[in-house]
């Protein structure tokens, strides 16, 4: 039976990008060819079993795994494991300026190698070309025309994966050596922007999570490592049941609710169902669900790998809704503080004592924790003018996160935008 062969992009033919910078607009017009014709590409190889050839001896091999690359980095700098020379028979070895690429995760996504490795048959090699140097390849490969032909080759073979005759059939566009450094460097500045950005995301979201382990009482302790200088002659944080400061919510869901169905995302909150799935989950009886309104929370007594002891949120992005029986609904009392709560639980202050109430029965990993047993649990009560300045303190942080997240992100749609403007599209390079 016949294999059906890549929808080539291919045949050779001269053509330009929408933006040019000013000094190649009177080049010459670009240069098609397919990958296979400018370079070699070919699939790695796995010795096997793999066990009998890893080696702790510094002078083995480079040996790549999918796991040793970061999937937002650029360059392969290094291997966690190495393997004897014998195995070069039954692998691929691959040079500094190759390009390999995984046909399983990060599916289509090239990497440029900095070290000489060898690579498993997850992973497909594009070697150095003279004609196209490793940078300008690596951004147009990333571009989002070569990767929307990965994926429809892919689908369209009837396979889950890349094979080395889908992407020797990509079609690339290259200018002069010249212009090909120009479009490089340019793409690359936006990267070390768009890099150096995100560090500071990174050092906003530790900072927050410092604050936030200094802002409550550790365990064993009556009061937080840092207080602000106005309350730290005041009393000391008091211990009560939540019951004591919130009551249980359990208003029965009417028909005209039937629409606002939320979920509870660990990542984003209470959201609705409808839009966290792109459809309704829930079944048409929903006499049994529970009606919220905003600033109720909810918890969710289910153990995730981000939420040992399961997850609570406040509705905050909503005015009402209502949610499955099997969350626990309550309502911290008026004079209290919601985004103060809202806060103490994210710190994880509450977890010590969720401990002491696992049910050694639980199944399905739900701890089926009562809403009066979790309500039975001990909390840290500052005094709402405290609450106040907690919580005013940690949310203009969050503010400060979401605003460096959406300059992130603006920064990578002006990269995407400006990677359709600098490659031709795909359809002018058939």
């Amino acid at each position: 039976m016949k294999k059906n062969k890549p929808k080539s992009q291919t045949k050779s033919k001269a053509l330009i990008p929408k933006l040019r910078f000013p000094e190649f607009r009177n080049a010459p017009e670009w240069e098609v060819k397919t990958l296979g014709n400018i370079s070699g590409v070919v699939r790695g190889g796995s010795p096997r079993p793999i066990d009998g050839f890893l080696t702790a001896d510094k002078c083995g091999l480079n040996w790549l795994k999918i796991g040793d690359v970061d999937k937002e980095a650029k360059y392969v700098t290094n291997t966690k494991e190495k393997v004897r020379k014998e195995a070069l028979s039954k692998t691929r070895e691959v040079n500094p300026g190759d390009l390999i690429l995984s046909n399983s995760m990060s599916f289509g996504r090239p990497y440029i190698l900095k070290i000489k490795t060898c690579i498993h048959d997850g992973w497909i090699a594009i070697s150095t070309s003279i004609r196209v140097n490793s940078e300008y390849l690596y951004y147009f490969i990333a571009s989002p025309s070569c990767q929307t032909y990965f994926v429809s080759n892919a689908a369209g073979s009837g396979v889950q994966n890349l094979n080395a005759e889908i992407i020797k059939s990509l079609s690339i566009a290259f200018p002069k050596k010249q212009e090909q450094q120009k479009i490089s460097d340019c793409l690359s500045s936006l990267d070390e922007l768009i890099a150096a950005e995100s560090k500071k995301l990174e050092f906003l979201k530790a900072h927050k999570k410092g604050l936030m382990q200094q802002l409550f009482p550790a365990e064993g302790e009556t009061v937080p490592r840092f207080r602000f200088p106005e309350f730290r002659n005041k009393s000391k944080w008091r211990c009560k049941p939540l019951h004591k400061i919130a009551t249980p919510v359990s208003g029965k869901a009417l028909e005209k609710n039937k629409n606002n169905i939320l979920t509870l995302s660990g990542e984003y909150g209470l959201v609705l169902q409808s839009e966290y799935f792109g459809k309704r989950i829930a079944g048409e009886n929903i006499e049994r669900y529970i009606r919220i309104s905003r600033n109720d929370f909810v918890y969710n007594d289910r153990t995730t790998k981000s939420f040992s002891y399961g997850s609570i949120k406040r509705l905050s992005n909503y005015e009402g809704g209502i949610v499955s029986p099997i969350y626990k609904c309550f309502r911290f009392n008026a004079g209290e503080n919601p985004v103060f709560w809202e806060w103490y639980f994210e710190s994880g202050s509450h977890e010590p004592q969720l401990h002491g109430l696992i049910n050694e029965g639980a199944r399905a990993g739900r701890f089926n924790i009562s809403s009066e047993k979790f309500l039975s649990t001990l909390a840290w009560h500052p005094e709402p003018p405290e609450q106040e300045k907690i919580a005013d303190c940690l949310s203009s942080l969050d503010e400060l996160i979401a605003t460096q997240s959406q300059k992130i992100n603006k920064l990578k749609t002006h990269k995407k935008g400006l990677m359709q403007q600098l490659f031709p599209s795909a359809n002018e390079v058939k």
